[in-house]
């Protein structure tokens, strides 16, 4: 009977090009993803702003969702107005 190969943990990186070199050249693999989580980057510069009175039970829940996700509320927020836009 074989034993599971146990999976190394992601080292720490001092800079970016070593962050990427490890990724070009290391059998992933070998390591531990398990704690990853996908991650979303915006590059579209915000340039306008929104202001709106909501009640004050929505705006927690929103921001408990947002906490249970990882992200800022308000980031959230754009991101459920982004996907509604694109589905229709």
């Amino acid at each position: 009977m074989s034993k599971a190969k146990a999976l190394k943990t992601i080292p720490t990186f001092g800079t970016d090009a070593a962050a990427e070199h490890f990724v070009d050249t290391a059998d992933l693999t070998e390591y531990d993803l398990t704690e990853f989580r996908p991650m979303r980057f915006e590059f579209a510069k915000k340039d306008a702003q929104l202001n709106m009175r909501i009640p004050e039970t929505l705006l927690d829940a929103v921001k408990t969702k947002a906490k249970q996700l990882g992200i800022p509320f308000t980031r959230y927020i754009r991101m459920l107005m982004e996907q509604d836009v694109a589905r229709r």
